[in-house]
């Protein structure tokens, strides 16, 4: 048998070696040349370089389709309460009564209602005393006719002021006043009371249970004397509504009641964030308290000074 024998590429006739194979062949001819590899070795198959692959050009490109860019969006922020104008209103001392050794409730009655928000206050000039700046609540049990305003004062039995009022005396009244009005939307609301503070803290946290029964509320009330905290009645009715975090605390360790912490108030305030709306209504000491606090978190704070008998 011949060592050698022929094989035909392309059309052309290549000689053989009986063993090799028929690119081995090709590649002794010059028929094809070897190509680098990756790592600069040469492989068969490929010439050294390969030719540029020509691309056909476009006779046309299509614009580019431009998206409008995305508005940037304003902050959310909640608009303040518009300012409602102060009107005037006369009536009468329609009910005096004591609420606690230390706190007493004077009704007046209207002729016309006023445009009140809760936590909004008045000026009260009851005939034969001085003009006091209050806010109007409602009774502890919730109820107040829209004609009737309810105020929670401070009570002195040496000297009780207000409390001593008649009942049929005239009154003058002018409001709204005051900045402290519930508003709803925002973050958590924290309420804080001291003694008679409480009358404009129930009266803003009612509200706010209607209308807002989902918002999370916490509620601290607090008084000199635990025989001061006679709030319960409203109490009961804010933790029946759903509202778990209520505190009650008292300075005097004097027949305190289990479930009333001591004090003073502000040790019991939650940690506040920068979301909260903090509403605080009691003496100058426990109001400036607070608002320092606020002021650290950067929390709104709305303040109402309840006056001194």
């Amino acid at each position: 048998m011949s060592a050698r024998c022929s094989l035909v590429v392309n059309g052309k006739s290549v000689r053989v070696s009986t063993g090799d194979t028929p690119l081995e062949a090709a590649l002794a001819e010059g028929m094809i040349a070897p190509a680098q590899g990756m790592h600069g070795a040469a492989a068969p198959g490929q010439a050294s370089q390969p030719a540029p692959r020509r691309v056909p050009g476009r006779g046309h490109r299509p614009d580019m389709t431009k998206l409008p860019l995305p508005r940037p969006q304003p902050a959310i922020v909640l608009p303040e309460a518009r300012a409602v104008a102060a009107v005037k209103r006369t009536g009468t001392v329609s009910q005096v009564r004591s609420l606690s050794p230390h706190v007493a409730e004077i009704v007046v009655t209207v002729t016309r209602r006023l445009p009140l928000e809760p936590g909004h206050q008045v000026v009260l000039a009851v005939e034969g005393f001085e003009p006091l700046t209050l806010c109007p609540t409602l009774r502890v049990d919730g109820s107040a006719e829209l004609n009737e305003l309810v105020f929670h004062l401070p009570h002195d039995p040496a000297a009780p002021g207000l409390a001593a009022a008649a009942v049929g005396a005239a009154v003058k009244v002018r409001g709204p006043v005051g900045r402290a009005q519930y508003r709803p939307g925002g973050g958590r609301l924290i309420l804080v009371s001291d003694g008679p503070g409480f009358g404009p803290i129930w009266s803003v946290a009612r509200a706010a249970r209607y209308i807002e029964p989902a918002r999370d509320m916490a509620v601290l009330v607090g008084a000199r004397d635990p025989l001061d905290l006679y709030m319960r009645p409203a109490l009961d009715w804010l933790r029946a509504t759903g509202i778990g975090r209520l505190t009650l605390v008292a300075d005097r360790s004097r027949q305190r009641p289990p479930d009333v912490r001591p004090g003073p108030l502000t040790a019991h305030v939650p940690q506040l964030r920068t979301t909260d709306v903090v509403h605080v209504a009691g003496s100058a000491s426990t109001v400036g308290a607070v608002e320092v606090l606020a002021a650290a978190a950067g929390a709104r704070c709305y303040p109402v000074l309840v006056p001194d008998p």
